[in-house]
């Protein structure tokens, strides 16, 4: 096989795609450790969210900082029919996933009298009233004392909490990033055709024109609402996912859910907005940052480790100037404002204009321009 052919092969985006996934799965035969499984499944749980929220931010342009709300309401749907009520898992995840669309859809509307600033306010509204409802819905969330989560991991006969696979038992930790991982490629695929459609194409109208789109015929109330649910949808049913991993969960505050929010807009700013493979790489980066920032709090002489100590005032005793949580929030804010001021495109983009650059460097490529960045 001749080299032209082979660079040919490899430039295919579903024999790239194989690749990537066959690496996924491979990966909890050469990764066994409690805690890089934890990481690596809490970056695909964030993956999918991201990808959620790159269809509302990215590809529509409606700003949202409710994605954290929706990423509760979905942990807590999975609590209450997967652990309380026993359902299957496939069950308890549609749950998730269809409850999380009907609040988006019914937040919908507020994106057709709303855009910029003030829609930012109304989703901000909506954290605070989520963090509000679950503190005090007993019944349902268990209130401030919290909920434990042991809902059934088995899809279709497969136990993904026992998995026997090649000859090798996983862990519940293995499986479910498994699990995490094939749900992040089915949202990827999904909203991959979803952008590159008719509705895909009639988004990116709204987001650059929404009055000319309006005019050659796009429905920009129907739209608006479809995506609003689409996006929900995703965060939501990530916090099903999020659930089982931390088995246990406690209402936050609503400026704890306000953050988780932020660090949704950093990811999918780093990784590339309005790039599917931006929302994961964004979370691949950014994701796990204060669980690592914990892990390895040993090594960073000016942080603490966060126990009981959430205010910087706090650690002045302790020997740190900060917590590893506060570090945290400060590098998601200094990479969002670097990353919007130097890089817009984010890490998609970079990588975009190294390989433009490159080929023109061989000579395989013309010298005119060439976009930075593919379409998703």
């Amino acid at each position: 096989m001749s080299t032209r052919a082979l660079s040919s092969i490899l430039a295919d985006r579903r024999v790239q795609l194989s690749f990537v996934a066959a690496f996924v799965a491979s990966v909890p035969w050469w990764i066994s450790g409690d805690f890089w499984m934890t990481v690596l499944t809490s970056a695909g749980i964030f993956a999918l969210g991201g990808i959620g929220l790159n269809l509302l931010t990215g590809y529509t342009g409606q700003v949202s900082l409710g994605h954290a709300a929706f990423v509760s309401i979905g942990s807590y749907v999975a609590a209450y029919f997967g652990a309380t009520k026993g359902w299957p898992l496939p069950l308890w995840l549609l749950a998730s996933l269809l409850v999380g669309a009907a609040i988006g859809a019914a937040i919908g509307p507020f994106a057709l009298r709303f855009k910029g600033n003030y829609l930012v306010v109304v989703t901000l509204a909506l954290t605070f009233i989520t963090a509000h409802v679950l503190r005090n819905w007993d019944g349902f969330t268990g209130g401030r004392n919290g909920k434990s989560v042991t809902a059934a991991k088995l899809w279709f006969g497969v136990d993904f909490a026992d998995l026997n696979l090649f000859g090798s038992r996983l862990s519940r930790l293995q499986g479910l990033y498994l699990l995490t991982w094939l749900l992040v490629f089915i949202g990827a695929l999904v909203a991959y055709n979803v952008v590159r459609s008719r509705p895909g194409r009639a988004l990116q109208a709204i987001r650059d024109r929404d009055v000319a789109a309006e005019v050659i015929g796009v429905d920009v109330a129907r739209y608006k609402i479809a995506v609003f649910a689409l996006s929900s949808a995703y965060a939501s049913l990530a916090g099903a996912l999020d659930a089982v991993r931390v088995q246990f969960l406690t209402p936050g505050e609503a400026a704890g859910e306000l953050l988780v929010s932020i660090r949704f807009v950093a990811i999918i700013v780093v990784g590339g907005v309005a790039t599917i493979s931006g929302a994961i790489i964004g979370a691949l980066f950014l994701g796990p940052l204060p669980e690592l920032l914990e892990q390895y709090s040993d090594t960073l002489n000016f942080t603490v480790p966060l126990i009981d100590k959430p205010l910087l005032a706090d650690t002045a005793t302790s020997g740190g100037l900060m917590t590893n949580a506060v570090l945290a929030e400060i590098l998601f804010g200094v990479l969002l404002v670097v990353f919007l001021m130097f890089q817009p495109r984010g890490v998609v983009g970079m990588a975009a204009t190294a390989r433009r650059r490159l080929l023109a460097a061989v000579g395989r490529a013309p010298q005119h321009f060439v976009p930075e960045e593919p379409e998703e």
